[in-house]
């Protein structure tokens, strides 16, 4: 049974926003970012994605090279948290959701993740554990 735990992600532009997180596709990854816990960062734009530096390492782990709407995500070059609502400057149609190379699967956000869109690069981010 995989282990799942809720976090706010939290922006000036969005306010609060719920994300439910598993270790079900990379559990290594996944225990490194709860351990990290809570993480303030910088969030930058790529396409319809935010991503932001963590101080979690982490090899890829069952990476995937094409994510779904909402997604959250590792990504093991940058040691950065990554959210896609839609298409990025690496994706081959406006359908697909393309990181700029493999990322680890952790979780979703809950509800509507096109609030994102909100967010300007430079913007402080932070990610806690939900009560």
């Amino acid at each position: 049974m995989p282990k799942t735990i809720k976090v706010r992600i939290y922006t000036k532009s969005t306010g609060y926003v719920e994300a439910e997180l598993t270790d079900e596709y990379a559990p290594n990854t996944f225990n490194k970012l709860v351990e990290a816990l809570p993480i303030e960062s910088i969030a930058y734009r790529w396409g319809d994605e935010v991503y932001f530096s963590t101080p979690v390492k982490a090899e890829e782990e069952n990476a995937v090279e094409t994510v779904e709407k909402g997604t959250v995500a590792f990504w093991p070059p940058g040691n950065a948290l990554c959210i896609f609502w839609g298409p990025t400057p690496a994706s081959h149609s406006p359908d697909e959701i393309r990181p700029a190379s493999p990322v680890n699967i952790l979780g979703k956000i809950i509800g509507d993740p096109t609030v994102f869109s909100k967010v300007r690069s430079g913007e402080k981010i932070r990610v806690e554990l939900a009560e």
